[in-house]
């Protein structure tokens, strides 16, 4: 079975492993290179597995507009896990197989940012489906899924770990059946679709106006990339990882009520204590070696004023 592969991030990587191991990989597309400090060429982390594994890679500027490369290849099967960019009709109707990894319990959360807005939205349970690709936004039949329990302890980067290996693995014993026509997939109930969009710069800022469970989470959804951040004094802080704390504190959200070995903020509700933090132009550091260096930060200080 020859497989063409389209995929990009960390997510991707596992999955693009075993289709190598029990198939045979003709081709991997993936995203432009990007451009780092001082120029620096970035592979994608599919490339950079692609390239050692030894596989033919194309990197299209924009695919619906530069395709041929994959018509050529005559291929059996096309396989996306977070390629980053939809798949024109042209290339979808040359497949007789065309299968998408989703990151979510389709029809729920449909679309690109399905694990972070899992996290940022409260659930307390996420998964994965291995799905047909339509000409709509992950609408195509379901041929098999697998959940787990989103824990408080986890983040996007632990949560895309994790749900990389089960795609992996629910690819691995799906792909047998798809092949040989027995699974033949199951229409999703359009009744109970929903949409989780790609972020947005506006999802990155923290608000201390809201409830201290909604900024918890804002921050786990977006660590440890591309990072919630609140600005102080025109300089942006990200905030990669926190607890919710309680207080009889009555002072106005965003003030800062604790600098005594701890950074404890007020919410709409209670308070949120910061335990990693990464000031701009320096690494990410644990609160307290934060603390014990800073002059900017002090009690009473409103944040967001």
């Amino acid at each position: 079975m020859k497989i063409i592969f389209l995929g990009t991030p960390n997510f991707a990587v596992p999955i693009l492993e075993m289709l190598n191991k029990y198939y045979e990989v003709v081709l991997v597309v993936t995203k432009k290179d990007a451009r780092g400090n001082h120029n620096k060429v970035i592979y994608s982390p599919v490339k950079e597995k692609a390239l050692e594994l030894g596989l033919k890679i194309f990197q299209p500027e924009h695919l619906k507009d530069d395709y041929e490369t994959i018509l050529n290849t005559k291929a059996d099967a096309l396989i996306t896990a977070a390629y980053g960019e939809f798949i024109p009709s042209k290339v979808l109707n040359a497949f007789k197989f065309k299968l998408n990894v989703h990151g979510s319990l389709l029809p729920k959360r449909r679309g690109g940012a399905p694990i972070q807005r899992a996290i940022l939205e409260g659930d307390s349970i996420t998964g994965i489906t291995i799905m047909e690709m339509a000409k709509r936004m992950d609408a195509g039949k379901i041929y098999s899924q697998k959940s787990i329990p989103i824990l408080p302890s986890d983040n996007s980067t632990t949560l895309f770990t994790k749900l990389s290996i089960i795609g992996r693995d629910l690819l691995k014993d799906t792909l047998p059946s798809i092949f040989d026509g027995t699974n033949l997939g199951v229409m999703q109930d359009e009744s109970l679709a929903t949409f989780s969009y790609v972020l947005t710069k506006d999802d990155e800022l923290l608000d201390f106006n809201k409830d201290s469970i909604a900024i918890f989470n804002q921050i786990r959804a977006l660590a440890l990339t591309p990072g919630a951040y609140f600005k102080f004094k025109d300089q942006p802080y990200k905030i990669l990882a926190s607890k919710v704390v309680n207080t009889t504190s009555m002072a106005k959200p965003g003030t800062i009520i604790s600098l005594n070995k701890e950074f404890v903020i007020k919410t709409k509700d209670s308070a949120i204590s910061i335990l990693k933090i990464k000031p701009a132009g320096k690494k990410e550091m644990d609160i307290l070696n934060f603390l014990n260096g800073q002059r900017i930060f002090k009690e009473e200080d409103v944040i967001g004023d």
